[in-house]
């Protein structure tokens, strides 16, 4: 059974993973309208990761006693000004995340609830992932600069980095 202070710290974690998932699907429609094909294949796949990762909590909470709690989401932005820019948003959103992951296992440490602490080890892994993977592209962007052609590469090439879906939660 899920102590209560655990159960509210996952619930909170699962709206962060719903977030996520929407902002990259923001990220996704605002490419597509752009007209880069890649970025928003790129940003569609990890919506749905972030998808995963929120259903993944929600079975977990479930399963151990608790409720899991699907709350109201903010609205993403809807314009995110250059890719620049909005890869800057993604990997900051990134950061963020991982606060709140270590918050949640600190928490889980402090009430000796270490089922939980091992359950969330997988998503401390994943942010590592996470963190890097968007400062490599931030990388990458900087390399380019203003180059349009460079632009059109990095969209080409950004198709790679599309993960297979994960396996079923």
């Amino acid at each position: 059974m899920l102590k209560p202070k655990i159960q509210e710290a996952l619930n909170k974690q699962v709206t962060v993973e719903a977030q996520s998932s929407q902002i990259y699907l923001a990220m996704a429609s605002w490419a597509e309208t752009q007209g880069f094909e890649g970025v928003s294949q790129f940003m569609y796949a990890h919506s749905d990761e972030e998808r995963m990762h929120m259903l993944k909590l929600v079975k977990f909470i479930n399963e151990r006693g608790g409720h899991a709690i699907i709350s109201p989401l903010a609205a993403p932005p809807v314009s995110f000004g250059s890719f620049k820019e909005m890869f800057q948003e993604l990997f900051n959103h990134e950061v963020e995340v991982s606060e709140s992951i270590n918050d949640l296992v600190d928490i889980c440490l402090q009430e000796k609830d270490y089922a939980t602490h091992n359950f969330l080890q997988w998503y401390v892994s994943e942010q590592i992932e996470e963190e890097a993977l968007a400062r490599n592209i931030l990388d990458k962007i900087s390399l380019i600069g203003d180059d349009k052609s460079g632009f059109y590469l990095f969209d080409n090439d950004i198709k790679q980095l599309i993960t297979a879906p994960e396996e079923e939660v």
